[in-house]
């Protein structure tokens, strides 16, 4: 996928780009938040998609390089993600992963294997899949079921929106 490629390494924001929807196509508050490791570079990035007009996040995308210990999670843990939108909601429900599935899904002209996690909270959607670079995609929604429609939603958003200033 000529889209999901790595870009030079930039001193200010990751060294990857950011596979996401673009703000501009949201009609809600869009948050971004990136994991720094001890050498200051970026493990991954998330950024929360809010309709609930500040009352939580619908959704949040994830960013997970290969490395990133935020991918590390035990059997039956939640991903990175997920456990991120329950603590913006302030929902401390016990979630776990029940089980997963292999989806193929067209993005264009490309198949993506997208992993459908089933979690113990009928309440939240969640699917992951592996880019090209190794970096990890994981989307978690609340209450809104997650279609393939939204892949074509999405695409890399500009360095710029990373720098700091």
């Amino acid at each position: 996928m000529s889209f999901l490629r790595r870009r030079s390494a930039t001193p200010a924001g990751p060294d990857f780009d950011v596979l996401a929807m673009d703000p501009g196509d949201w009609p809600g508050n869009l948050g971004a938040g990136l994991l720094p490791a001890p050498d200051g570079t970026c493990q991954g990035v998330f950024l929360r998609y809010d309709l609930f007009g500040g009352r939580g996040p619908a959704m949040i995308i994830g960013n997970l390089p290969e490395g990133s210990p935020a991918r590390e999670v035990e059997e039956g843990q939640v991903p990175f993600e997920v456990a991120q939108l329950l603590l913006a909601l302030e929902n401390d429900e016990e979630v776990t992963v029940v089980g997963t599935e292999d989806v193929p899904v067209m993005q264009g002209d490309n198949l993506l294997i997208v992993r459908r996690v089933k979690l113990s909270e009928s309440r939240i959607s969640c699917v992951q899949f592996d880019r090209s670079d190794n970096v990890l995609v994981t989307i978690a929604a609340w209450d809104r079921p997650i279609t393939d429609d939204l892949y074509a939603l999405l695409k890399p958003l500009p360095a710029e929106l990373f720098q700091q200033g």
